[in-house]
């Protein structure tokens, strides 16, 4: 299953993307199908349900199909995509250098983490699929790209163990960590290059964990303009999707909607000689395997 939060007639709605690649407007096939609404309107609402929003949205799936009707049931092309969880609840957290060879590109073998190195974008950094990141030419010279593998949380937990960190995972999906490099650097803590607005799109969906068997096992690759920029796999990670869930767990109680990015490959513009920073018109396309691309551009 695919979790979107999309926009129709300027009218907003939590949906599940099909195979086919048709949207279903939940709560409204839920009012057609009991003539009541139970679900929530925000996706991170539902997913604080658990499994009952799981079963919930597999009844209506199986009701829609022997139901199709144009009145919830649209087309990709008829909705916009906004992020997943458009405004989250936290600041999302981050996690650096996770790829010895972006540590490398970065920097030397000093610079690869013996422990897990974290920091955070705030909530308004979020953008969704196709949006337009902005270039901030007033407060940066040195905008980047970095593509990666993000896990949303979907239920509360604290002093979680390595082998049950997965139970707490909702889903999966792509984040573009948009880095501010000159404020990054003049600021040494990460907050101000990291968390510049629009500098973290999202999406273009929530796919369930159900669908993705080793989330540490992903290709990833990032193009800009065509070119491929970053190309790597998930098995290369410093630290695992379980070890970042207990890690941070242990002294702060995760809750379902939290969103952690993985870290990202080598390739960085930063890393390239000479570098090679985001101008106005280039267009960002991060693809991870089993969930899709997220494609944005860069804008004035």
């Amino acid at each position: 299953m695919k979790f979107v939060t999309a926009e129709r007639n300027s009218a907003r709605f939590i949906g599940v993307v099909t195979e086919n690649e048709a949207v279903i407007d939940l709560r409204l096939a839920e009012q057609m199908m009991e003539s009541s609404t139970t679900l929530p309107e925000t996706l991170v609402e539902c997913i604080a349900l658990g499994d009952v929003f799981i079963q919930k949205v597999r009844e209506l799936l199986a009701w829609v199909k022997a139901h199709p009707s144009p009145q919830y049931v649209y087309s990709l092309e008829e909705v916009r995509l906004l992020a997943p969880i458009p405004r989250p609840l936290k600041n999302i957290f981050c996690v650096g250098k996770n790829y010895v060879e972006h540590a490398l590109e970065l920097g030397s073998a000093a610079d690869i983490p013996k422990h897990l190195m974290l920091f955070s974008k705030v909530p308004t950094t979020v953008v969704g699929h196709e949006e337009t990141v902005l270039r901030h030419r007033d407060v940066t010279n040195e905008l980047d790209y970095e593509g990666e593998l993000a896990v949303v949380i979907g239920k509360k937990g604290k002093a979680i163990s390595e082998a049950e960190a997965l139970e707490y995972v909702f889903g999966y999906t792509i984040i573009n960590d948009i880095t501010a490099r000159d404020l990054q650097q003049r600021h040494k803590q990460f907050l101000l290059g990291k968390s510049l607005d629009t500098s973290c799109p999202m999406g273009p969906w929530i796919v369930h964990k159900s669908l993705i068997a080793n989330p540490n096992r992903l290709h990833i690759e990032t193009k800009v303009n065509g070119e491929t920029r970053q190309k790597a796999n998930t098995e290369q990670f410093i630290f695992p999707v379980e070890t970042i869930i207990a890690t941070i767990s242990q002294g702060m109680t995760l809750e379902p909607g939290d969103i952690i990015a993985t870290g990202t490959p080598a390739g960085v513009g930063k890393g390239m000689k000479p570098p090679r920073f985001l101008e106005t018109g280039d267009v960002i396309e991060i693809t991870i395997e089993g969930i899709g691309t997220l494609r944005n551009s860069i804008g004035e």
